[in-house]
């Protein structure tokens, strides 16, 4: 069976390029298309595969991509698919909107397209470009809506997007949750913790770093973003600014923390789980996709307000019980990629079945 793998770009390996990776290993000779691919910012198992990129990959820049945003729709329907016997999309923005040619078409919706739905005041907070994007939102909703009946069914990475599917398309969605790495659940589980916490993350609004900062307790962050050079003037006493680190080093940072702080919303969330896997409990506000992966009280404590106090308080709480390690790794343990590849197959032979 020829199969179609549309990724809405490849420019990093994040969340969904990890599970884009699965994707994959269920389709082992299909052919890749993208928005963008910028050579050697993925894996080789991904840049090994045959990559197809659209007529927009000769105007964008790692750093300006995501401004081409109003020409996604033309640019996404573009491919012919004709040869093709099925269609996958990895969508979180326009891949989902592929031209499938009547062939049926699954999408694993990491989220219905944030940029203009419920993060659209998060990306376009103020400016020439918020006013812009205002008038080209409606019509880009209109389209987003519209190429979502075609496809043949939906997959949802959590509960949390399983909602939001039927809230933005009124179709319904089969829930295959992402999987946790190999190498964060073979790492040496640490018998102690250092004082303190962790915050793994891209250095963006949405993320809410700055309300863990606020806390005034002792915190690591890993990551980068357009918000580093504002959190290095700042200089917070508290905070400890790691930017890029390894992922072995992650890993050792991980182990070694009170807790992973997670101050905003997910869609999924990939960290959690990859703190669970070592036997590092998760302090994350109670929502999102961290629902279907944290076992409050086993693996985590949630918060209930997006407020300091709120914050710190579950925190205090963490801090306070020892954990075991053992028994937050085997609960990580369950979202393993055999999990993730058995129920991927399975919507697989769903979707061609109804041909």
């Amino acid at each position: 069976m020829k199969t179609a793998v549309i990724h809405d770009w490849l420019t990093g390996m994040r969340g969904g390029e990890a599970v884009l990776e699965g994707i994959l290993d269920c389709v082992p000779d299909a052919e890749l298309f993208t928005l963008f691919h910028f050579k050697g910012s993925v894996s080789e198992k991904i840049e090994a595969r045959e990559i197809h990129t659209s007529s927009l990959q000769r105007f964008a820049t790692k750093d300006n991509y995501r401004k081409l945003l109003p020409l996604f729709p033309r640019a996404v329907r573009e491919w012919d698919l004709s040869r093709f016997d099925l269609v996958i999309s990895s969508s979180h923005a326009a891949a989902k909107g592929v031209d499938a040619k009547g062939r049926p078409h699954l999408c694993y919706c990491h989220t219905p397209m944030r940029y203009i739905w419920d993060r659209f005041d998060d990306y376009f907070p103020r400016g020439a470009q918020r006013a812009a994007m205002k008038l080209i939102a409606p019509r880009l909703r209109r389209w987003d809506v519209k190429t979502a009946q075609s496809v043949t069914a939906f997959v949802a990475n959590s509960r949390f997007v399983k909602d939001r599917i039927t809230r933005y398309y009124d179709r319904d969605a089969a829930v295959v949750h992402p999987f946790v790495d190999d190498e964060f659940l073979r790492a040496p589980l640490e018998n102690g913790r250092d004082d303190y916490h962790i915050v793994v993350s891209a250095l963006v609004p949405y993320k809410k770093v700055e309300l863990a900062i606020a806390t005034g307790k002792k915190l690591l962050i890993i990551g980068e973003g357009p918000l580093r050079q504002e959190l290095e003037r700042r200089k917070h006493p508290n905070v400890e600014l790691a930017g890029y680190v390894s992922r072995a080093r992650i890993i050792e940072r991980l182990s070694r923390a009170r807790s992973l702080i997670l101050p905003g919303i997910e869609d999924f969330g990939i960290t959690p789980l990859e703190a669970m896997a070592v036997g590092t409990p998760v302090v994350a506000l109670r929502g999102g996709g961290v629902l279907d992966t944290v076992v409050e009280g086993e693996s985590g404590i949630f918060f209930d307000r997006p407020a300091v106090d709120s914050l710190i308080a579950a925190m205090e709480q963490v801090e306070s019980r020892q954990w075991d390690r053992g028994a937050i790794r085997a609960h990580a343990a369950t979202f393993n990629r055999a999990r993730f590849l058995r129920e991927f197959e399975e919507q697989i032979e769903k979707v061609t079945a109804t041909r």
